[in-house]
């Protein structure tokens, strides 16, 4: 299978396209280097339709993203890229374990991401997770993420206000 001319087939890129993508790439890690090549793709559509099969590789076999966890932190500051991107990348760092080098660029991601009332509401959800995870190793951010969450949790929408509800109850 080429990837990249599956990920293109068609002009909707639907669920099951992007299951059996994923299946593909987890059968090995050559096939998960190639979609991994989609998704850090200067290609906008390609990159975004490979964001989805990324995603569900890295939970399904999380071993599989381990080498590439630095270059899915570097597309966190990337603005010429689908949402769909960011998105994907901050839902796989809120399930895996981040590298101590890479702590400070997630969180200054993260925060900004939460802070910017622009960003879509599924990045600032991911982002809230990914900072709660992070502050199980600086305790000094539980303070700023709660101040941040009760200054915005009433402009924002159901999906903020239910990941913000269940962080502020573990603090």
């Amino acid at each position: 299978m080429n990837i990249r001319e599956e990920l293109l087939k068609q002009k909707i890129h639907f669920k099951e396209d992007a299951l059996r993508i994923t299946a593909y790439a987890c059968a090995s890690p050559k096939h998960f280097t190639d979609l991994m090549d989609c998704f850090l793709s200067n290609e906008y559509r390609v990159a975004q339709r490979a964001a989805w099969s990324v995603s569900w590789a890295a939970r399904s076999k999380p071993a599989l993203i381990t080498p590439y966890i630095k270059q899915l932190v570097a597309q966190l500051s990337r603005t010429d890229v689908h949402n769909a991107v960011i998105r994907n990348s901050v839902r796989i760092l809120e399930d895996i374990e981040i590298p101590e080098d890479l702590h400070g660029d997630v969180m200054n991601a993260c925060f900004a991401f939460i802070e910017k009332p622009s960003t879509p509401v599924a990045i600032k959800a991911f982002s809230l997770t990914t900072l709660h995870n992070l502050s199980a190793h600086y305790p000094e951010i539980k303070q700023e993420l709660k101040l941040i969450i009760e200054e915005r949790i009433d402009t924002e929408t159901a999906a903020f206000k239910s990941r913000a509800k269940k962080i502020l109850k573990e603090k």
